[in-house]
């Protein structure tokens, strides 16, 4: 598996992949092109055999970045993937000047808060009914100063 900076030619199979993973609430395929342009953002993809099986997009203004989307491809979850992905965009938020990285998660989503933690998130308050759906999210953050 590699993790690498997003091609224009993967925007299609990111697209799909968030299609399979954000049931309803997914970027568009314009979306993902717009944040792929913008030079605010990183988007890395993670790879096996030719094939994307996760991505990851932040974006990052003066000292704060915000990791906008994070996931992988259902039968490669739990094997380290999500954990490269993030790593990945920690060390490019650093590049850029980032002081601190905020991400929010669904309060359901117990797995990608236990990944989150392990990358060294940690919970720093709710949003009540954020989500379409009325569900609330917890906002995290990583503090990763300046090194």
């Amino acid at each position: 598996m590699t993790v690498r900076k997003c091609k224009y030619e993967d925007i299609l199979s990111v697209s799909e992949l968030e299609k399979e993973c954000f049931k309803g609430e997914s970027w568009s395929y314009g979306t993902i092109a717009s944040a792929f342009e913008n030079p605010a953002y990183c988007m890395l993809v993670a790879e096996e055999d030719g094939e994307v099986i996760g991505y990851g997009c932040t974006c990052t203004a003066c000292e704060s970045c915000d990791l906008e989307n994070v996931l992988v491809a259902e039968e490669y979850r739990n094997s380290g993937v999500g954990k490269a992905i993030i790593n990945g965009l920690i060390d490019d938020a650093k590049e850029r000047g980032a002081e601190k990285i905020f991400l929010e998660v669904r309060v359901s989503n117990s797995g990608a808060m236990r990944l989150y933690l392990s990358c060294g998130f940690v919970g720093v308050y709710a949003r009540t009914r954020y989500y379409s759906d009325g569900e609330d999210c917890l906002v995290m953050q990583k503090v990763i100063g300046r090194e």
